[in-house]
């Protein structure tokens, strides 16, 4: 039985011998096709940087592809890089799902435009949900109101419209919480392989792979459905940048490599695929390289820096003004019969003028840094708050109940004295009776 299971082992070594040199080719040219699409996108949209507030997170969710496709083809490369390089891939992905949250906000106006929409939004709804259920004037109105608003938490899965401005505070701590949750359990994970129970694709109760595997799952799983949630209440807002081949696109990179890996170690722990530690991370890499030069293509396209080439009229300084008519036919009924009629369209644009890449890049590390960690902080604290009210409850109730029993206590004491004194009175009587 051992000399059978040692074949099979060498067939495995043989088998990924023999497949490792065309892989890391055929893997690195994907890689390359990737790295110069999205360089050449990020290039486009650093040298005419016309939007910070938008352009910053765009150039954060392309350059996941070339961090995925650089590392990818590293670790494919050489198998001992595959753990750091799955710990920074980890990272920034959680960074990057960040980013697209923090791209739909800019896209929306920021913070402010987003909470005025949110509660707008709210208010509306809510005064039709009320005027269906019914609510007919003055107090029963106001207690159905109290009423809707106190199911916050049904109200976020069923009706998240009704939230107003928490839905944006729940989709940020949404995100944050992942990029957290996900930076940790990289760090994690490389401190259980140093000791020797990490067990990377192992499904074995004294391994921490499963562990890990089942809280990342489901923090990915809360922060993709709060931005999905968030894109539900402002879709119409955000219809004029085509938000859903932008989502689509970018949870493909992020839902699909991560599910990619977990059903890879599935099929080896159930012996479906083999089941060698350097074959498992070499498809991973290898799948990753074909994704990312696709998703590259992708990003091309729903990430275009063509639209920021130009400049509101208003913005005008040294740009060259340019005039686009465009002519449509269309068919007009006059007297009931069909007349032909000519519509046209003027447009005017302002070519904008190339930005210094180098501020372009300091805006990004400057600005979405400082912003990040404003995020962080504020998550963190939000996390914290309900624990010290917790903490601040609890030593409440264990102080009133400290207080109860002493209360109890000197009572118990009182009463004790009382029957003592009573005691001696009586016994005094006697002896004078006597």
């Amino acid at each position: 039985m051992a000399g059978c299971s040692s074949h099979v082992v060498l067939a495995y070594e043989d088998a990924y011998t023999y497949l490792h040199h065309p892989a890391v080719i055929i893997g690195g040219l994907f890689a390359l096709v990737a790295l110069i699409l999205s360089l050449f996108l990020i290039l486009q949209h650093l040298r005419f940087y016309t939007n910070p507030a938008e352009q910053k997170w765009i150039v954060s969710i392309v350059f996941m592809v070339p961090v995925y496709a650089t590392e990818s083809v590293l670790s494919l490369w050489n198998p001992r890089f595959s753990l750091a390089c799955d710990i920074l891939r980890s990272c920034y992905e959680a960074f990057a799902l960040y980013s697209f949250g923090r791209y739909l906000i800019a896209c929306i106006g920021g913070e402010t435009r987003v909470i005025q929409l949110l509660e707008n939004e709210s208010r509306k709804r809510l005064g039709k949900l009320l005027l269906e259920r019914g609510g007919g004037g003055g107090g029963g109105e106001e207690e159905e109101e109290e009423e809707i608003h106190q199911k916050s938490f049904c109200n976020f899965f069923f009706r998240p419209y009704l939230l107003g401005k928490d839905l944006l505070t729940i989709e940020k701590f949404g995100l944050v919480q992942y990029m957290i949750l996900k930076t940790l359990c990289a760090f994690l994970a490389l401190l259980l392989e140093v000791f020797g129970v990490y067990g990377d694709g192992e499904f074995k109760w004294y391994y921490g792979y499963p562990y890990i595997t089942v809280v990342m799952n489901f923090s990915q799983m809360w922060a993709l459905y709060c931005l999905v949630q968030f894109y539900d209440a402002t879709h119409e807002r955000l219809r004029p940048i085509k938000p859903l081949a932008k989502f689509i696109s970018f949870k493909a990179i992020v839902f699909a490599t991560w599910w990619q890996g977990v059903g890879i170690a599935l099929l080896c722990a159930y012996g479906v695929l083999p089941k060698h530690g350097k074959m498992q991370t070499a498809l991973q890499d290898f799948f990753i390289c074909i994704e990312m030069a696709i998703a590259a293509v992708a990003h091309v396209f729903v990430f275009s820096a063509e639209t920021y080439h130009f400049l509101p009229v208003s913005e005008n300084r040294k740009g060259m003004v340019s005039a686009e008519t465009t002519k449509e036919t269309l068919k007009v009924e006059q007297s009931n019969e069909e007349k032909p009629a000519v519509v046209e369209k003027t447009e005017t644009q302002v070519e904008a003028p190339g930005t210094s890449i180098k501020e372009s890049v300091q805006d990004i590390v400057v600005e979405g840094g400082h912003r990040m960690v404003e995020d962080v902080v504020l998550t963190i604290n939000q996390a914290i708050g309900p624990m010290e009210k917790g903490v601040t409850k609890i030593q409440e109730t264990l102080h009133r109940k400290t207080e109860a029993d002493n209360r109890h206590e000197e009572s118990e004491l009182e009463a004790a004295e009382h029957v003592e004194q009573h005691l001696l009175a009586s016994e005094s009587h006697s002896e004078l009776h006597v």
